[in-house]
C-alpha cells in the first residue's frame, strides 16, 4: 500500500501526519519506507536528525539517474536511509530536488517514481509519500505512484476554499493518469475541540459529502517537541492523546 500525503497549503502538517502514520505503522508490525519529495526536507531531518550537508542525496540522486540513463532499470538504485527506529526506512530529499525540477519536466520523466516504487513494494509493506506544498512535478509523480491520497486539513477558511480546487485537480489527474487513485480522506489536523467554528466548519464538510475521516488530530505542543527531539510521537510519548489520534487514525485507513 502507497499513501501520499497532499495539500497545496503549506503549514497544514503534511510531514508530521506522513512521519507519525509511517511510525505507527512499523508499530503495527509492517516494514514501512517514507519518501520525502519535498525540497525543504522537513520529514528527512524530522526522521533522521540530519540537516544540511549531512542529509545523503536520496531520491534527488535517482532523479539524477534518470536524467542521464534511458528507460527505467534496475540501475537507477536511490539510497534507503536506516532510521534509528526499527523498520522504519526513508528516502531522504535534499535542496538539490528545486534545480531538478525544471530538468525532470522537460524530460517527461513523470512516471520514473512510480516504476521505482514496484520495485521497491516487494521489500516494504506500506509506502508514505510526503510531498511539497504546490501540485509541482514531485507531487504529481507521487500522486501517479499511489494508491491512496490523504489530504491534510485545518479549519482554515482559506484552507476550506482550496480544498474544492485541489479534489478537483485530483480527480482529473486520476482519470489522466492514475485510474486506482483514491482519495482515502481529509485528515483534520491542529484541531482545536472547544471552538466551535472548526466544528461547525467540519459539519458543513461532511453535509456536502465530503470524505472527512472521523479521527481529528488535535493542536498539542507535544508534536513541537517531537520535531526538536526527532522522535515521532509514538516513540517520544506513546500514551499521549495525540499519539493515540495517530494510533487511531492508522488503524482506521488500514480497515477501511
Amino acid at each position: 500500500m502507497r499513501s501520499v500525503v497532499f495539500n497545496q497549503k503549506g503549514g497544514v502538517g503534511k510531514s508530521s501526519i506522513a512521519c507519525n502514520l509511517a511510525a505507527v505503522s512499523v508499530s503495527e508490525g509492517y516494514r514501512t519506507l517514507l519518501v520525502d519529495l519535498d525540497a525543504q526536507a522537513n520529514s528527512t531531518q524530522y526522521l533522521t536528525g540530519l540537516t544540511g550537508d549531512d542529509i545523503p542525496m536520496g531520491i534527488a540522486e535517482f532523479f539524477k539517474q534518470t536524467l542521464s540513463s534511458g528507460p527505467f532499470s534496475k540501475k537507477n538504485r536511490v539510497d534507503i536511509y536506516e532510521t534509528p527506529f526499527d523498520n522504519l526506512h526513508v528516502i531522504t530529499a535534499t535542496a538539490e530536488l528545486a534545480d531538478l525540477q525544471p530538468k525532470l519536466e522537460a524530460k517527461h520523466k513523470i512516471n520514473k517514481l512510480r516504476k521505482l516504487l514496484d520495485e521497491l513494494s516487494e521489500d516494504y509493506d506500506r509506502i508514505y509519500l510526503d510531498t511539497p506544498p504546490a501540485l509541482n512535478f514531485y507531487a504529481v509523480s507521487a500522486l501517479i505512484a499511489a494508491d491512496r491520497v490523504l489530504i491534510p486539513f485545518d479549519c482554515d477558511s482559506f484552507s476550506r476554499q482550496a480544498l474544492y480546487g485541489l479534489l478537483a485537480e485530483i480527480e482529473e489527474l486520476k482519470e489522466d493518469h492514475n485510474e486506482g487513485l483514491e482519495v482515502e480522506g481529509i485528515v483534520v489536523n491542529q484541531f482545536q475541540a472547544r471552538a466551535s467554528l472548526p466544528q461547525q466548519m467540519l459539519d458543513e464538510l461532511i453535509a456536502e459529502g465530503l470524505p472527512v475521516l472521523p479521527v481529528y488530530l488535535a493542536s498539542s505542543v507535544r508534536m513541537r517537541e517531537s520535531h526538536q527531539e526527532n522522535k515521532p510521537l509514538i516513540h517520544l510519548d506513546p500514551r499521549h492523546k495525540l499519539t493515540q489520534q495517530f494510533v487511531e487514525l492508522h488503524n482506521l485507513l488500514e480497515n477501511a
